[in-house]
């Protein structure tokens, strides 16, 4: 059992406001928020003075273990869940991704086994990638019996794991009934396998082949299709790693309209732009490779500014580490390379200083995109992503004086590249709880071998669907004259 502990004299910050209390953790839950409280016997104290008091990031994205493309990724659960500890991160939802053909619960429980070693708690997506009535059944079990309440679609890998519209039409419809979410990795998976092949016919066999074969326009028909889709089954709907204007235009528009759609971008897609494709070293260009690619510079702006309106909702990082060596297997084939960057650990302290010290959000507004949003869509609230009496003590002590820089050499996620190398950052965590456990102190990491805890998620409410198009098809159709 974890001993007391009194965090003293920190500004606590919260998705709504920010104020100077300590904040008293016992038995894993924050039992107490208020000026100067008193420490029980035998508690341990943390001085908070001159630092900010959040709750720990919830990363709605990540790819831990990951069997893909012929290889499995480096980061595992535990020390991909060790990583983002020592970035402030303190909760995963990670992804559930049956072959084809594979029973949904078969896979699950794969999943669940290989999660077993997390140091953080975490939560799954489960992807649906064929369909059939085992599917359809296994989608409710999941629900009612296993907590989760969110559904991955790739409407891109042709040949692979991508889903067709009449899968989508299927699962989305179930989603409803069973009060889930689904979610989408919005890339026309048929326009990609031609431009692929293009791309290669014309001789254009490295890296820089990568985003030719992805433009905006492929990842924008995707984004606008789902939507077309969840709006005409009146779901509400997740677009996972936005990282281009027209989509999130895409997204914006729908939500003018009243309808339910949600965007996630990735701290990369905010920071990086497509010349890193460009690079002539081929491993440099090679760790950049992932899906939907880096954009030519202008989409980070407005990725930034759907962030600022309210029109994009949560970041994420995608976290699906390859080595060079795993990387290599595209040498002659774009095509060929692992998709997959890192980031876990680096997320919060990029979005700080960029989106913070940039101007760009406030305090309030980077608890909100980095943990309490995600609390809130897949249900975690207010047990996730909040500082008040009765939620876990999942907490990040953050110095916003502090300065750091970014580097393969001292991060602790096993990937040998990081996008961010170089990054000279300010403000970073100086202190993780997890349930509270201090996991990473003044740069000691104590994460702990399967502390982790799984998180069941309750489905939503009835009311969660969107009632415009409802409202809309109950008014009477004008005549014409």
């Amino acid at each position: 059992m974890t001993k007391p502990l009194l965090i003293q004299g920190a500004t606590v910050v919260n998705a709504d406001r920010e104020f100077k209390a300590d904040v008293l953790c016992v038995d894993g839950q924050i039992a107490a928020v208020g000026p100067d409280l008193e420490a029980p016997a035998g508690a341990d104290k943390l001085d908070g003075s001159g630092r900010y008091l959040m709750p720990g990031g919830i990363d709605p994205h990540t790819h831990m273990q990951l069997p893909f493309m012929g290889t499995v990724t480096r980061d595992d659960f535990f020390s991909g869940t060790a990583a983002a500890l020592a970035g402030g991160t303190t909760s995963i939802i990670d992804f559930v991704i049956p072959d084809p053909q594979e029973p949904l619960m078969d896979a699950y429980r794969k999943w669940r086994g290989w999660a077993e070693k997390a140091a953080s708690d975490y939560a799954f997506h489960v992807a649906i990638t064929w369909w059939g009535d085992s599917v359809h059944r296994d989608m409710g079990t999941l629900v009612n019996e296993e907590g989760v309440n969110s559904f991955k679609h790739f409407m891109a890998y042709k040949n692979a794991i991508m889903c067709d519209d009449e899968t989508l039409v299927n699962s989305f419809r179930r989603s409803l009934e069973l009060g889930a979410m689904p979610t989408v990795h919005a890339e026309n998976g048929e326009l990609v396998f031609l431009l692929q092949a293009e791309m290669k016919a014309k001789g254009i066999l490295g890296p820089e082949g990568h985003p030719l074969s992805r433009p905006p326009a492929v990842e924008a028909e995707a984004a606008q299709r789902a939507i077309a889709i969840a709006d005409v089954l009146n779901v509400p709907i997740y677009i996972v790693h936005v990282s281009s204007a027209e989509s999130a235009e895409a997204i914006a528009r729908a939500r003018a309209r009243g309808q339910r759609v949600y965007g996630e971008v990735l701290a990369g897609h905010l920071v990086i732009d497509d010349s890193v494709y460009r690079d002539p070293d081929f491993v440099k260009a090679a760790a950049h490779v992932m899906s939907p690619p880096f954009r030519a510079k202008g989409h980070g702006q407005m990725l930034w500014r759907g962030l600022q309106s309210g029109s994009l909702h949560t970041t994420a990082t995608d976290h699906c580490t390859f080595c060079a060596e795993q990387k290599a297997a595209g040498k002659d084939d774009f095509s060929k390379i692992p998709n997959g960057c890192g980031g876990v650990e680096e997320r919060m302290a990029v979005l700080w200083h960029e989106g913070v010290n940039g101007g760009k959000l406030t305090p309030s507004e980077f608890v909100a995109v980095t943990s309490a949003n995600a609390a809130r869509l897949f249900n975690l609230y207010p047990k996730k992503g909040l500082i008040a009496a009765g939620a876990d003590a999942d907490l990040v002590l953050w110095d916003p004086a502090a300065t750091q820089t970014l580097s393969v050499k001292t991060q602790h996620s096993l990937g040998d590249y990081n996008i961010f190398e170089g990054m000279t950052v300010q403000g970073k965590a100086t202190h993780t709880l997890t349930r509270g456990h201090l996991a990473w102190a003044d740069g000691d990491l104590r994460a702990v071998r399967g502390a982790g805890q799984y998180l069941k998620r309750a489905p939503f409410a009835p009311q969660f669907a969107p009632l415009a198009r409802k409202a809309e098809l109950e008014q009477p159709v004008p005549v014409a004259r």
